[in-house]
């Protein structure tokens, strides 16, 4: 080996050890900056005053996932496939308490508690009616059906009766439906109240009520339009924002006010706890701040609004 080729080979190896130095140095600045990006996250989502009372996994995950049934204006309902109404906008004040995101995913209403029992969401977000029979996973009869769960209240709402424009049947209540069809949606307590008031017509002496649950509250809807049914059942905000909104106020109407009001809840498996309790201190910050009132009242949904949560309040 000549001289000339000995100096080449030491000075290639001195620039390829110097470029080596270089990017373990630029590895080290790169480490030290993902380092401090996820401490900024952790930072920024430890900023929220209810972050830490979330369960260590939903901190991690940034993400609280959400099933509900998206048929239920003002509550929940898709606009350009986007879920938008009073529980999604609930949800984003809900956000800022605890730091993290609400992610939204719509399916059928009666699969929403087995659903969360199994894990695919960790909580269920749908104007669920809080009441003895969800917490304890009784069916109508009050036979066990399954794995019950934990409710936080948010807000209240009764029954309500919706008919067709000008109410040519005559419906003045739910007695009036005794021999009549009504349509409703299947897994609701709307389809359990029209079972109970059909078992009192019978009782009665009269013919009881010919109920046509749906899968969806669209094609209950869709049925009493066309005639098929003379009244549905449904929540009071929803059936109010219905005669106000569809055919421009000329398709449906509200038979009285509503009654046995209730609260809804978001729905949780019963070992949720520590989640389930960080939700209840959230409901209760945004009522105490305002943000509740406000999203309420964008909706038009104020009658529903409560003072302070509960869980399982429920009867």
């Amino acid at each position: 080996m000549t001289a000339r080729t000995t100096r080449r080979t030491t000075t290639a190896q001195s620039r390829i050890a110097a470029v080596g130095a270089i990017a373990v140095a630029g590895a080290l600045i790169l480490t030290g900056c993902g380092d401090q990006t996820k401490s900024s996250g952790t930072a920024k989502a430890n900023s929220a005053p209810l972050f830490s009372k979330l369960p260590k996994k939903i901190q991690d995950a940034g993400v609280i996932k959400v099933g509900t049934n998206a048929e239920y204006a003002p509550m929940e309902s898709t606009d350009g496939g986007k879920i938008v109404g009073v529980d999604p906008d609930l949800a984003d004040a809900l956000a800022k308490q605890l730091g993290v995101k609400f992610e939204f995913t719509s399916g059928s209403f009666d699969g929403l508690i087995t659903a969360v029992n199994s894990g695919r969401y960790d909580i269920g977000m749908s104007s669920i009616t809080d009441n003895k029979q969800r917490q304890e996973g009784l069916d109508d009869k009050g036979k066990k059906l399954g794995e019950g769960v934990d409710f936080v209240d948010y807000f209240t709402a009764g029954t309500a009766i919706y008919v067709k424009k000008g109410n040519p049947e005559g419906i003045k209540g739910i007695e009036d439906l005794c021999g009549k069809t009504a349509a409703v949606q299947q897994g609701t307590t709307y389809e359990t109240a029209l079972k109970d008031q059909s078992k009192k017509c019978t009782d009665a002496g009269k013919k009881a009520i010919n109920i046509e649950s749906f899968q969806n509250d669209t094609e209950a809807q869709t049925r009493v339009k066309s005639g098929g049914a003379v009244a549905g059942i449904n929540d009071y905000p929803v059936a109010v924002d219905l005669s106000n909104k569809a055919d421009g106020g000329k398709a449906f109407e509200v038979i009285n006010k509503q009654y046995d009001a209730g609260p809804f809840g978001i729905i949780l498996n019963k070992n949720n706890t520590q989640l389930r309790d960080a939700l209840k201190d959230a409901v209760d910050a945004i009522i105490k701040d305002g943000s509740y009132k406000k999203v309420l009242e964008k909706w038009g949904a104020q009658s529903g609004a409560i003072e302070q949560s509960a869980i399982n309040g429920g009867k």
